[in-house]
């Protein structure tokens, strides 16, 4: 509570002195129309010029402060007059229309203040949803799903946006982790919404299909029936497989449509390119192929780390030459070894990414580093869906004694209000 009080308290002094600060550029203005006064001498009458101090004040602070800035003008312009000794008969005249007209401007000023004030709250209120909108979108994963561990970096080209036509997914499923990476063809909202219908299409049928392909099936689908004609989506699917029945090993399994080959770095820093053995063709291009794409295994053991990426990444020009970005070539030394810490391999990739290009990058990228979680002691691998608080401690303190047998897939019999319905996953 105190925390969050001194946070508010911050966040108020922090906006307090933005609007003072706001002030500076306005008042500075009055001084210097009155020193300038000053020094030209009472044969030159400058006041007038007392009205750029609230035409600045428009742009820079509150239509509240604007209406204070233009009252300090004004009582800086009667200190004027009377140093100017400006106060015939014939000059009271002139200030008088001078007075209407400062007070007009100072209104005006006021009145664009609190115009601005009403867009820009209006503005980050847009914005606030779609910042929401873009991560219901994306669901950011965290550094660990199921057994996998994992880093992520995105990039949008597109201003103030957090999301584009690149996409990734990683989830754990009954049958192991699954993991989706691609990109739309395009650009803007139309590549965002082909996004939404690929990623809503994965996160269905990744918890369906028992089998890789499957899932790929469903995904291609759901592009074929709700994006136009004409638009792919090049896309890359691995699985890390878990649960009962699992094959033995390290080996992962992975499937081609079209995508950027992903990459395995050993400790040792050797890259190796995983082509797929028959190359695929994007998502929502199918239907003019005839077979099917090809699975194929990849071994994968805790100390390598799976690299991949869109073509944002591949594809981007060094500021020196315009070379692409040679990511099988440089990535070696930045993350061999960094298994146990993938956040900070994908800080020195994405550094290293960006002083190649100079800041320069003009596309959309994803880069996703993945490892394998490190094996088990006992013989359980892990408890699926079990639940929160005292509950899902008891249940594991309790796994125990199940980690010799081997069960229907409804899971050992366990009693008790607490019970999860997935049971528990040996191997």
């Amino acid at each position: 509570m105190r925390s969050s009080r001194f946070r508010a308290a911050l966040e108020a002094l922090g906006t307090a002195v933005s609007a003072h600060q706001g002030m500076t550029t306005p008042l500075l203005a009055v001084m210097a129309v009155c020193v300038a006064d000053i020094l030209v001498g009472p044969n030159h009458f400058l006041a007038p010029l007392m009205v750029v101090a609230p035409a600045l004040a428009v742009a820079t602070t509150t239509w509240r402060r604007t209406l204070v800035v233009g009252a300090v003008g004004g009582l800086a312009q009667a200190v004027l007059v009377r140093y100017d000794a400006t106060l015939t008969s014939h000059d009271r005249r002139i200030l008088a229309g001078m007075a209407v007209g400062y007070l007009t401007v100072v209104l005006f000023s006021a009145y664009g203040a609190w115009w601005r004030e009403l867009r820009s709250r209006q503005f980050q209120a847009v914005v606030s949803v779609a910042e929401a909108a873009q991560r219901a979108l994306l669901r950011p994963p965290g550094p660990r799903v199921g057994g996998l561990r994992l880093a992520v970096r995105y990039s949008s080209a597109a201003d103030a946006a957090q999301i584009g036509g690149d996409l990734y997914a990683v989830l754990d499923t009954p049958y192991g982790v699954r993991v989706l990476i691609g990109d739309v063809r395009g650009k803007g909202l139309d590549a965002v919404q082909t996004s939404a219908v690929v990623l809503g299409a994965f996160r269905e049928a990744a918890y369906d299909e028992d089998e890789l392909t499957g899932v790929a099936r469903r995904v291609d689908a759901s592009v074929a029936r709700h994006v136009p004609d004409g638009e792919f989506t090049t896309a890359l699917f691995a699985e890390f497989p878990g649960g009962e029945g699992a094959p033995a090993g390290n080996e992962i399994e992975m499937l081609h449509y079209g995508h950027v080959p992903g990459l395995k770095v050993a400790p040792d820093a050797t890259v190796t390119t995983l082509e797929p053995p028959e190359p695929w063709v994007p998502l929502g291009l199918t239907r003019f192929v005839t077979g099917a794409p090809v699975p194929w295994r990849v071994p994968l053991s805790p100390d390598d780390v799976l690299v991949l990426c869109t073509d944002g990444v591949v594809e981007a020009r060094g500021h020196a030459d315009g070379e692409f970005y040679p990511l099988a070539e440089r990535i070696g030394p930045l993350v061999a070894g960094a298994a146990d810490d993938l956040e900070a391999a994908v800080e020195q990739v994405s550094a290293d990414l960006l002083e190649f290009t100079a800041g320069t990058r003009t596309d959309d990228s994803v880069l996703l580093l993945l490892a394998r979680g490190r094996p088990a002691v006992s013989g359980v691998t892990g408890v699926a869906h079990a639940p929160v608080g005292a509950d899902q401690r008891a249940l594991r303190a309790r796994s125990s004694a199940y980690s010799g047998h081997h069960w229907p897939a409804g899971g050992p019999p366990l009693q008790g209000p607490s019970d999860s319905p997935g049971g528990l996953t040996h191997r």
